[in-house]
């Protein structure tokens, strides 16, 4: 596939190749990253890590994340219409891979042997010992290639002590300290 550009004050056109999936990959993962563990409860009780995640307002309270059309979490949040975010602490690496397997158990098991509590406002999963959670209504979604953006209303949030974050940078794991006081 091969992008398209005109310049309107020469007339000239230009075709330009598009960038390869892999490079865009490569490129990306130079931008350090939070990680998170996105869940729905309910019937649609699931868990997905995510890197591509991120807050769109401050007021109204708002977050957005990315999720693959071909994701269990894209049917699940479209059909529960909430879900949490768990931010990740540098100790919960073992969260971030599990909840990342394509070939774990799937449905309520996924969450044998993980602590966890049902969020009092949207029932999803909120991982214990986080850094921070929010829950959230489904406001909005748009379509862009392989993926959509779900937006939600944060109708929750809470956080814990500082501690250590867990980044993803390079295509590994790492962690930031707490600033100083």
């Amino acid at each position: 596939m091969n992008s398209v550009s005109a310049d309107l004050d020469t007339g000239t056109v230009s075709v330009a190749p598009s960038v390869e999936p892999r490079l865009l990959r490569d490129v990306m993962s130079q931008f350090a990253t939070g990680v998170v563990v996105i869940t729905v409860g309910g019937d649609h009780i699931h868990g997905m890590t995510a890197n591509a995640f991120s807050s769109v307002s401050l007021d109204p309270p708002a977050v957005l994340c990315c999720v693959a059309h071909s994701a269990v979490m894209h049917s699940a949040i479209t059909a529960s219409g909430r879900f949490a975010v768990s931010i990740l602490g540098a100790d919960q690496q073992d969260l971030s891979r599990h909840f990342a397997d394509k070939n774990r158990t799937l449905g309520p098991a996924q969450f044998d042997g993980v602590g966890w509590q049902p969020g009092a406002r949207s029932g999803a999963p909120v991982l214990s010992g986080s850094l921070g959670w929010l829950e959230c209504e489904l406001t909005d979604s748009h379509e862009v290639g392989d993926h959509s953006i779900f937006i939600g209303r944060v109708l929750d949030a809470g956080r814990s002590d500082d501690r250590h974050g867990l980044l993803f940078f390079g295509g590994a794991y790492r962690q930031v300290a707490p600033a100083p006081e």
